[in-house]
């Protein structure tokens, strides 16, 4: 073969290796990352900056936090410690309620160690040794939902059997009157924790919310039911 013959053949070579090549490259190219589709959790409401902060010292993040189970998120914030405890068998072995939360969708109420210290010394030693209290406890801050801090409030049946009373919205949001949320709405897999100052009482459940409107269907079966005519005697004999 002679080399102009040769030439053109390594040219045809080289071009049609080109044709080959350059719609796989393109391809490579034009494949969606899948980051870009990745939506951050909703940040929380109220004073979360201490909340924040405690978490930096130790290299962790709430959207690090955020799609991990709930006991594990309750576990990893510091000053949640005693609550942790309370509900994952460490301070009654006998009581771990852990993995029904990570069952959830569950709200979930989590008193600081700072509420746990505003206890009587006997009562939170009686939790200790009292299976059957503290599971009481611990349920009374739980309900079903997934909340945010917008929406949460309302009067709240919780996994205890005992109602909670959530007023507010946003960063002003209190539990029975007595509870403040410090930090609300953080977001965990299958849950939402609030943070509270004050432990909740099971043992005194709050009023009832006077309700703000009155359902029409309501009404109107109740007024049907009042002023329906008395049924006529049966004929004699």
């Amino acid at each position: 073969m002679n080399t102009p013959t040769r030439k053109a053949m390594g040219v045809a070579a080289a071009i049609a290796a080109l044709s080959v090549s350059l719609p796989m490259a393109v391809t490579a190219h034009a494949e969606p990352t899948t980051t870009a589709t990745v939506k951050p959790p909703a940040d929380p409401q109220g004073d979360c900056d201490p909340l924040r902060k405690e978490l930096s010292t130790t290299g962790t993040t709430l959207a690090q936090l955020a799609p991990k189970p709930v006991g594990q998120v309750i576990a990893a914030i510091p000053s949640l410690s005693t609550f942790s405890s309370a509900i994952s068998g460490g301070l009654n072995p006998e009581v771990n309620i852990v993995p029904v939360l990570e069952n959830g969708p569950y709200v979930v109420f989590a008193p600081t160690n700072d509420a746990f210290a505003k206890l009587d010394p006997a009562q939170l030693e009686a939790l200790r040794t009292d299976a059957a209290a503290l599971s009481k406890l611990d349920y009374y801050h739980v309900f079903l939902g997934l909340l945010s801090p917008g929406d949460v409030a309302g009067q709240r049946p919780t996994q205890q059997g005992e109602e909670l009373k959530v007023t507010g919205k946003d960063g002003d949001i209190k539990v029975n009157d007595t509870a403040k949320v410090i930090c609300g709405g953080i977001t965990a897999e299958n849950a939402r924790i609030y943070i509270i100052d004050t432990v909740l009482d099971p043992a005194a459940p709050p009023e009832p919310i006077t309700p703000t409107g009155t359902s029409t269907t309501a009404t109107t079966t109740t007024t049907a039911t009042t002023t329906a005519p008395a049924p006529e005697p049966a004929p004699a004999g």
